[in-house]
Parts: structure tokens; C-alpha cells; sequence
């Protein structure tokens, strides 16, 4: 039975939280504090938990000072944010996952859609994996046991310049390689010890899907734009490909991109429905490469729940020359979608999180 710590100033959203919870049979709630003091001092007395669910609006100590905290004190708990999706608290949302909450479930409008299907699936789904429980929906594709002996075998075997001086270019005839990531679970965390390595004279555009509602996409852009010397953008419909440039795909949305003639790329983004409960979807993007001409795209998949992306790679790796990066066991926050892609038997090189920048570079080059 995994123990779970609710802290949330709201009576009522406690009592949807802890009914949500005990829903499952190997979760239990019976313990809350009403903002990030109070959790402390209940950590400090003692008291141990398996998860914790976090608001960050809250008096006395909201739920951004309480990570800082944790930080502060080394504290390694296993923190959920349940937050809003008011475009204004977006921001807070992103630096929490910066701070190390392991990932954040929109606080739903209604309290019918609180104790709705959706909402419940999803805050119970992430619970059980910042918990090491299997996911039931997951379970062919998350693993809780960390084995990299097993994925290493089934690699293929195959024979700071300033961005404002950065003349960015559109791919010419003589270019034509691309980047495709996708992330997920511990993603916006994990991009930054990725995107902020590259050069920005990478001799490839970026496309990247990582999972986010509407909204969220628009600030984690913004912020690794801040820290990093390749231009990073939310992708917008109609964007021209360019080198020196990460496109991150709208949250809400579905990213593809179109050939309008040889080495000539637009990216278009649009409102339909979800695949795999995910907009956006990294399959969706692969398969939007597929007959693309790229002389090789590097296709790089992260940590993440679930098996996003594997079936598009495997469908491009049909039609186009692909190379693909894997991250390992060991650095994923979750190892469900580097996994899934490791065993479908379509990786070329599995790498820790702070070598994928430098994996990236040295296949794909500078300019």
C-alpha cells in the first residue's frame, strides 16, 4: 500500500483528491496539509510518503517555495502538481518541473469533471509511476526494474556563439538532415540538459513533441529559448523549416510537416482529435516525415510513460534513412517510451541524459 500526502488549501479539492486515491486499491490517503509549511514540518516529524500531490497556489507557502525547499534540504520526494490550466499559471507550472515535480495533471474547472473518467485516469496513472507501481494501461511498455543489459542488446548493430548574431538560414539544396525527438513524463526537466547544448549553427532544424496541454508548450519554449543558444520556438501553423531552430509542438494540438518541393518544409498545426489520448502525438509527427527528402533523420526518443513514438519511427523507418537515439533506463524519470522503441529492435545508440546533446551533434554536425 503506497502512502499519499495531499497539500491543497481547498477542503473540497482535497476531498476529490483523497476519494480519487483511495479509489485504488494500493493507494491510501488520510493525511493532508493545507499549504507548504505544514508539509514540511509533517516531513521533518517524520512522517514518510510514497507521492505527494501539490497546489501551487497556497498561503503561507506556496507550492513553488515548498520544491525550492525540498531542494534546500535534499529531499528527493516524488511530487505531483495538480495545477490550473489559466494560461497565467503556466509559468509556475514549468519552473515546478524545473525544481523536479515529477510531472503535473491541469486541475480540472468542474467538479464533475474532477471526479470525471479522464481526470481520475490520469492523476491515478501518475501516481502509480512516480511510485514504481505498474500502470496497468502501461505495463507492456513501462518498466520499474531499470535494466540497460537487456535494451544495450538490442541496439542495432550498424557497419556558445550568440543567437543574436546567428544568421539563421532555410534548409538549401545542400542540407537536408533532421532532428525528431519526443518526451514526455520528466521531459520539460530532462530538455534542459539537451536543448541548451546544442550550437546554434546545428546543421539540422529540431521538431519536438512533448506532452503538454494547450498553453504549457508556449512557456517551456520560452524558457529554454532563455537559456539556450539554438533558437527554440513554439511551432506554429505555417512555419518555414530552418536550421539553427527547435519547433516544439503545440500543446492541444498536432504537429506535421509538409513538403511543398525538395528541401522546402512547412509545419502545420491543428486542433483534431487526440490519438492515444495525446495531443500532441509523436507518432503523428514521425509519420508526417515518412517519404520526406531527407537525406537521414535522427530520430531521438526520452523519458516518458507509455510507447509514444515507436509505431511512427518503425512506419519511417520504412520509407526514409533514419538514425535513432535512445535514452536509458538509468537518467529517465519514467522508462516507458525509450524503452518500447529499444525493443521494437530500432535503436542505434542508447545514452545517458547528458550525452544526447552530444550524440545529436556528432551525427548530425555544425554549419
Amino acid at each position: 500500500m503506497k502512502n499519499i500526502l495531499i497539500v491543497d488549501d481547498s477542503a473540497l479539492m482535497r476531498r476529490v483528491l483523497s476519494d480519487i486515491i483511495n479509489s485504488d486499491e494500493e493507494l491510501h490517503n488520510d493525511k493532508y496539509a493545507t499549504n507548504g509549511v505544514e508539509a514540511l514540518e509533517m516531513l521533518e516529524s517524520g512522517m514518510k510518503f510514497d507521492a505527494i500531490i501539490l497546489d501551487i497556489n497556497m498561503p503561507k507557502m506556496n507550492g513553488i517555495e515548498f520544491l525550492r525547499n525540498l531542494n534546500r534540504k535534499r529531499r528527493n520526494e516524488k511530487v505531483i502538481i495538480v495545477s490550473t490550466i489559466a494560461r497565467e499559471g503556466t509559468k509556475e507550472t514549468i519552473e515546478a518541473l524545473e525544481l523536479g515535480a515529477f510531472d503535473f495533471v491541469t486541475k480540472p474547472d468542474s467538479l464533475s469533471e474532477a471526479r470525471g473518467t479522464v481526470f481520475t485516469r490520469r492523476l491515478i496513472d501518475l501516481i502509480r509511476s512516480a511510485c514504481n507501481m505498474p500502470v496497468p494501461e502501461l505495463e507492456k511498455t513501462d518498466s520499474t526494474v531499470k535494466d540497460n543489459s537487456k535494451v544495450q542488446s538490442l541496439v542495432k548493430t550498424k557497419g556558445k556563439s550568440n543567437k543574436s548574431n546567428h544568421s539563421v538560414k532555410t534548409l538549401g539544396t545542400g542540407s537536408s538532415k533532421l532532428v525528431a525527438l519526443a518526451c514526455s513524463t520528466g521531459g520539460p526537466k530532462a530538455l534542459q540538459y539537451v536543448i541548451p547544448f546544442l550550437p546554434a549553427n546545428l546543421d539540422a532544424p529540431v521538431l519536438l513533441v512533448q506532452h503538454m496541454p494547450e498553453g504549457f508548450t508556449a512557456s517551456l519554449s520560452k524558457r529554454l529559448d532563455e537559456l539556450s543558444r539554438i533558437n527554440v520556438k513554439e511551432a506554429a501553423d505555417g512555419d518555414v523549416l530552418q536550421k539553427g531552430t527547435v519547433y516544439i509542438a503545440k500543446g492541444g494540438s498536432q504537429m506535421r510537416l509538409h513538403e511543398n518541393g525538395k528541401n522546402n518544409y512547412t509545419i502545420s498545426e491543428t486542433v483534431e482529435a487526440a490519438r492515444n489520448g495525446l495531443k500532441p502525438c509523436a507518432d503523428i509527427m514521425y509519420e508526417s516525415l515518412m517519404n520526406t527528402s531527407f537525406d537521414e533523420i535522427t530520430c531521438v526518443v526520452m523519458t516518458g510513460m507509455g510507447a509514444d513514438g515507436t509505431q511512427g519511427i518503425l512506419q519511417l523507418e520504412k520509407t526514409n534513412k533514419i538514425y535513432v537515439i535512445g535514452q536509458d533506463a538509468e537518467s529517465s524519470t519514467v522508462y516507458g517510451m525509450p524503452k518500447a522503441i529499444a525493443e521494437a529492435g530500432a535503436v542505434d545508440e542508447v545514452v545517458t541524459l547528458k550525452s544526447i546533446a552530444d550524440a545529436i551533434i556528432k551525427h548530425v554536425g555544425v554549419r
